[in-house]
């Protein structure tokens, strides 16, 4: 027979429509839409930073610089080459009304910020009359949350380190807010001239220094910084243009979206296991129709090729409703979605998401169908005269499997492909297959169990129960594979989210400082320690000298170059110098310099990064610290230990080397907690000038990304088991003719319908319970390896979260089953009895 009579076969079987393809058409669909919509936004997200990054960073190109401003001369290269140029200092300080004391992030701007994109205030204003002097008092305006906790209310007062302030709007609105970063605290924005006699500035202090460039169009940017940093070749400047104006947010962007595809990508695999199912359960009820084609002739081939043109139709069609709904939600959704994301996105029709979403749908739905439709080819014209289903099992010839490998190899590509991780695609793939083995062999392993435990039961329909689970016909591979994968993930997600926050919010107050003080001056020092050691509610204190620097060269090469993405060289890093080595650091490798060492400058490296990076003793690092470069060798290794919180640094020389350049002192404080606000409010009074950052504070700040990241993750993580849910009801579904054959048998052997309801939902029940013990143990196994592995920290069970992947198991299961065993027992024994004969 030729390709024609198999087209003709396939048509007349698609003419009675989708019957037996819901279930592969749902999860195809749903595994689509999953990965179409991630791959959309982030599209969006990329677009919106692309073309809003003038905006985002407040001008054309930025240039920035750590402690200091710039000097007479670089300013004049920097006007020289620009139309407008805007000067802006940022650096954290404490806000203060009365005895109440916040932690706020500043910036001081001059008249012509900003040079893109607008400020919005309630009430509305100009930004200059919102700053400007008025009775010899400067404006501010203020973060609505800052305003709330301050309790100001507009036309108040407040201070900041000396000098006092009038609230004259709230800040609703900031342009470059998203290419500010991370912060501590919300921000407080006035004028860099009304900080004069603050003492907030002065020599030494923490802040940084931003120059906005308003460039000519058509402006060669790469061309302009290569120009700068020949023109200031030790000024130690870091570059920023609109082309990349908010670089952590993009970082972000992508970590997050390749981390969610991959999370799709699971619950793609979790919708392939659904095509499976609804393939082989299709073909199950063609078996007659098969050996019915084989009985008048019709070859392997005809009838394969038949069937393979309507699950392709099918898969098409799948495929096509969820490119719909994963292009088009967003574009339906953009406004609300715009509300709710930190930058700015530009919701369109994308083509590569939607490609790339097609490519992954093509290729599972052809890995999935290929076991069930190869094993077609084993029935033979003899089963007509045998049971109807039989006759479709055994292991699919050899081209088909070699097919099978060559098109997985396929998917996992375009993952790698796509996600452009490596490492994490090649990871995340080798778990969803140890994942499905391990609940198929544990599907196996309930069912074995299930028929060991039957003969104990003393109860008739829990002997039923146990015998249906551990039966031939058995949907506990089902079940479990469908459910036990979805939870899994989320298992896994729920424990990574639950021990981050116990690291942060849990373990760190009971080893963490109360507070760290910043930009105490070399003068403040001797009394700042000593009045802290008179208050009896301070355990301990530790201080430091403190400057920031970049580590610009290693060896003579770029750092950027020899460590590229290492934290270490990616912007500047706190350095410290030392006499006497501290009592709680100790030095692994190398040899401390001598005391009173005045001579070159030596280099003590942390171990841990060193050996990341590749350093060793000998290595000649240049820092640049304060504009000025530094060349120095590492004389000794040191074990740091940051995850105490405490005092810690990368990077430390002896006092010869920096102990004359301008810098202050940073102090960790312990205390009793019922004495920190005492304290702060103290210390405050004291020493205006100097910086009280609450830890508890820099933890909820820290808190709230991680929940943003952990909410995104369960988003995707909800494909997977959305997915599940569906496949567990074509599970039930398929199962229903043998369920309303045992309720007519139970039935006509005296059987009340509570009892067989009970027999069914306690089955149901079982395998939810057991597909949910599978899979929290995949979750915590997979939690475990990424704490361990990749964020170096401890890990413990979120009891919580397990609790509620096993409920979560066993309601899924029962709510999948309990519609189809609620129709079984509708089933009358004398006519299912008849029809059987």
């Amino acid at each position: 027979m030729s390709l024609s009579t198999s087209l003709r076969l396939a048509r007349a079987e698609l003419k009675g429509g989708a019957r037996g393809f819901y279930v592969f058409l749902i999860c195809l669909a749903l595994g689509v839409a999953a990965i179409a919509a991630i791959g959309t936004i982030r599209e969006a997200l990329e677009r919106g930073l692309a073309d809003n990054g003038a905006v985002l960073l407040g001008a054309d190109a930025q240039v920035s610089l750590t402690y200091r401003f710039a000097s007479p001369e670089e300013r004049a290269a920097l006007e020289a080459r620009a139309i407008r140029l805007s000067e802006i200092a940022d650096f954290r300080s404490l806000a203060a009304v009365g005895d109440l004391r916040v932690l706020t992030q500043v910036k001081a701007v001059d008249s012509a910020y900003p040079l893109t994109g607008a400020v919005t205030l309630e009430p509305d204003m100009p930004l200059a009359e919102a700053l400007e002097a008025r009775s010899g008092t400067y404006g501010a305006v203020m973060d609505p949350q800052l305003i709330a906790r301050l309790g100001l209310e507009v036309g108040q007062s407040f201070s900041l380190g000396e000098a006092s302030f009038t609230l004259r709007a709230a800040l609703t609105g900031e342009p470059d807010n998203v290419a500010s970063g991370f912060s501590f605290g919300p921000r407080t924005l006035l004028y860099r001239s009304a900080l004069d006699g603050s003492g907030l500035l002065s020599s030494g202090t923490l802040f940084d220094s931003s120059y906005r460039l308003d460039l000519p169009a058509g402006t060669d940017l790469d061309a302009l910084e290569a120009d700068l940093r020949a023109a200031l070749p030790d000024s130690g400047i870091r570059w920023t243009d609109a082309r990349n104006a908010a670089p952590q947010a993009s970082a972000f962007i992508e970590r997050l979206a390749a981390f969610l595809v991959l999370v799709g990508f699971s619950g793609l695999a979790m919708g392939g296991i659904g095509v499976s199912i609804a393939v082989g359960a299709y073909l199950a009820r063609k078996t007659r129709v098969i050996a019915t084609l084989r009985s008048i002739g019709a070859s392997r081939t005809t009838i394969l090729t038949s069937y393979a043109v309507q699950i392709a139709v099918m898969a098409l069609l799948g495929i096509s409703l969820g490119l719909l709904l994963g292009g088009g939600g967003p574009l339906l959704l953009g406004p609300w979605l715009s509300t709710l994301l930190p930058v700015p996105a530009s919701f369109a029709f994308y083509p590569a998401p939607l490609i790339e979403a097609a490519l992954y749908g093509t290729l599972t739905a052809a890995i999935f169908t290929i076991w069930p439709l190869a094993r077609s080819e084993n029935v033979r014209a003899a089963t007509l005269f045998r049971e109807s289903e039989a006759g479709t099992g055994g292991l699919p010839r050899w081209p088909y499997l070699i097919l099978l490998i060559a098109l997985s190899t396929a998917l996992v590509g375009a993952a790698v492909w796509f996600s452009g991780s490596v490492t994490l695609t090649l990871y995340t793939s080798f778990g969803l297959a140890a994942a499905l083995a391990v609940l198929a062999l544990a599907a196996l392993g309930l069912r074995a169990l299930a028929r060991r435990l039957r003969p104990l039961a003393k109860h008739p329909m829990r002997r039923l129960a146990l015998a249906s689970i551990g039966g031939a016909r058995s949907d506990a591979l089902t079940t479990v594979l469908s459910l036990g994968l979805g939870l899994a993930v989320l298992s896994t997600v729920g424990q990574i989210d639950g021990n981050l926050r116990r690291a942060i919010t849990g373990d760190l107050p009971e080893i963490a400082p109360s507070f760290f003080f910043i930009d105490v001056q070399k003068d403040q020092i001797g009394p700042f320690e000593a009045k802290l050691k008179n208050n009896p509610s301070v355990s301990r204190i530790e201080t430091a000298p403190m400057l920031r620097g970049i580590l610009s060269k290693i060896n003579g090469i770029p750092a950027t170059e020899v460590a590229a993405g290492h934290w270490v060289v990616e912007g500047d890093r706190g350095i410290t110098y030392y006499d006497e080595l501290p009592e709680n650091w100790s030095i692994i490798e190398g040899e401390h310099w001598p005391l009173g060492a005045n001579g070159p400058p030596q280099i003590s490296f942390a171990a841990e990064e060193a050996e990341e990076i590749g350093l060793k003793i000998g290595d000649v690092l240049t820092l640049n610290i304060l504009g000025r470069p530094i060349e120095a060798p590492i004389t000794s290794l040191r074990d740091v230990d940051f995850s105490s919180a405490g005092i810690g640094f990368v990077m430390a020389l002896n006092p010869g080397a920096v102990a004359g350049a301008p810098h202050s002192f940073i102090a960790t404080v312990y205390a009793a907690p019922e004495a920190e606000a005492a304290i702060l409010r103290d210390m405050s009074r004291a020493y205006p000038n100097i910086t009280g950052v609450p830890v508890g504070e820099a933890i909820a700040r820290v808190s709230e990304v991680l929940g943003a990241l952990a909410g995104a993750t369960r988003w995707g993580a909800a494909a997977a088991i959305l997915a599940g849910f569906v496949v567990l009801i074509g599970a039930a579904g398929t199962g229903a003719p043998a369920r309303s054959r045992e309720a007519a048998i139970l039935k006509s052997l005296g059987a009340t319908r509570a009892q067989i309801l009970r027999s069914f939902l306690l089955r149901a029940g079982l395998l939810g319970a057991a597909a949910a013990i599978v899979a929290l143990a995949a979750g915590l196994t997979g939690a475990w390896a990424v704490n361990h592995f990749v964020f170096d920290s401890d890990f413990a069970v979120i009891w919580p979260s397990a609790f509620t992947i096993l409920a979560c198991g066993i309601l899924a299961n029962l709510i999948a089953n309990i519609g189809f065993s609620l129709r079984a027992l509708q089933a009358k024994p004398a006519q299912m009895l008849r029809g059987e004969g």
